[in-house]
């Protein structure tokens, strides 16, 4: 790392702002969807409480598969922006939003066809299943446009446009707010009501990317409606290959370590319960730093288009420097805490006192996350999607090799969370070796 990377300000940091903290409004409004349902279906009881539930885990397997849709176009688009190629930022748009709609139909098709079994597997039934399978099946209709938007955010941020991200977002928050309440309860639909309102504000936020996309920004953006070659449609399915594998291999960890919690101790809901408020206020806290990660990606990208590997390697300098700053700042404020947040989720005396047995992994393990998550930007910015997949894929099998040992073994909750811990640690010495290796994107011109 170079010593101007440590400086208290640099050249690159007004960049840096301009980009991450709109992408931070919109990350945090992004949640808010999900909330402002919630909140009002768990009115209509606690089966209606409980399909919402068990639907919210159904489209996030359904959806996880497509990520590279926001990673891979703001690389590519990035890239393309930064050597001043505007037909190629604007082929690679067209062939995002192509594939977004196919995966999009196809989304829909399998949900809407295999909700029975879907449900059955999940092990829901009785008037659980009949809501869930009516959300579902009505929410399926929003796939393909929540494809598109998820496009749209890469498109605009390879472009270094946050901000427009973030108004689209809004948007389709104000559009679910209003028609929430008027549907579930004005109109009596209940959990339709709720799904419906849903398809209304991702297809709005579709609709308003397409017209950005189609229409006043055509041009500028270089985008020509049609059917895109082959191709330029062949770095997305490769780049969606590598980040399912590096999303996959998080998602085991994180499930296997919930499972191994659900076994220790009696009763075992004191540690999950435990163990989920600390992974909880953990993936919470990670959204700062994943506002540090997009503007890594689009920034990364654009200097690595343009050939200039000096400001991509300062740049990522002061992104891994920013992300530790914003990780130990986070660690202080969770550690300054410590009396009083695991009572803000809870009141039962044993699942306060697990939580406080696990609560100094995540205090530590801040600082440790932080400069992963802005690494794993920097290095998505840069195209270096396979070897993310490999290198996460290797800590991953160490992770769960761990996580397998802490029950035989009898390492208990803090087992779990050393095994989490050793997972971050492995991705940090590899992105680490990474940006110092002579073959990798960041590397010195011989």
């Amino acid at each position: 790392m170079t010593p101007r990377a440590w400086s208290l300000r640099t050249g690159h940091d007004r960049a840096i702002a301009a980009l991450a903290i709109p992408a931070l409004g919109a990350l945090v409004a992004d949640p808010v969807l999900s909330l402002v349902d919630t909140a009002f279906v768990g009115r209509l009881g606690e089966d209606a409480l409980g399909a919402l539930g068990v639907s919210a885990a159904v489209f996030g397997l359904a959806f996880f598969a497509f990520n590279f849709l926001e990673y891979a176009t703001t690389s590519l688009v990035a890239a393309a922006v930064g050597a001043g190629d505007r037909e190629a930022a604007g082929r690679s748009a067209v062939a995002a939003l192509a594939t977004a709609v196919a995966g999009g139909v196809l989304v829909t098709a399998v949900l809407v066809a295999l909700t029975g079994p879907i449900l059955s597997a999940m092990g829901a039934g009785g008037n659980l299943a009949v809501e869930a399978q009516t959300y579902i099946r009505i929410r399926a209709l929003a796939a393909p446009a929540v494809l598109v938007v998820r496009s749209g955010h890469g498109i605009f941020r390879g472009h270094q446009d946050t901000r427009t991200p973030l108004v689209v977002t809004l948007g389709i928050n104000g559009v679910n707010l209003v028609l929430d309440p008027l549907l579930i309860f004005g109109l009596g639909w209940g959990v339709a009501g709720a799904a419906w309102a849903t398809v209304a504000a991702q297809w709005v936020g579709a609709v308003w990317f397409g017209w950005l996309l189609g229409g006043t920004r055509r041009e500028a953006m270089g985008i020509h409606p049609g059917l895109p070659p082959a191709a330029t449609v062949r770095p997305f399915l490769s780049a969606g290959r590598d980040i399912l594998i590096r999303t996959v291999s998080l998602l085991a960890v994180f499930t296997v370590a919930t499972a191994v919690a659900t076994r220790i101790g009696r009763p075992a809901s004191t540690s999950v319960a435990a163990h989920q408020i600390a992974f909880q206020v953990w993936l919470f806290l990670a959204l700062a730093v994943d506002a540090l990660a997009i503007a890594a990606q689009a920034l990364i990208g654009r200097h690595r288009g343009a050939g200039d590997p000096e400001a991509t390697r300062e740049v990522a300098d002061r992104l891994a420097v920013l992300g530790l700053v914003v990780g130990l700042a986070l660690a202080a404020l969770v550690a300054a805490a410590a009396p009083w947040l695991p009572g803000w989720f809870t009141t039962e005396p044993e699942v306060v006192a697990a939580v406080r047995g696990i609560y100094w992994f995540l205090v530590l393990g801040l600082p440790l996350s932080a400069l992963v998550f802005v690494w794993d930007g920097v290095f998505l910015g840069a195209g270096d999607f396979g070897f993310l997949a490999m290198a996460t894929l290797g800590a991953s099998v160490v992770s769960i090799a761990l996580l397998a040992m802490v029950l035989p073994l009898g390492w208990g909750l803090a087992g779990v969370w050393w095994s989490v811990a050793a997972l971050m640690a492995g991705r940090v010495v590899t992105l680490a070796w990474r940006r110092a290796s002579q073959r990798g994107p960041l590397r010195r011109p011989a």
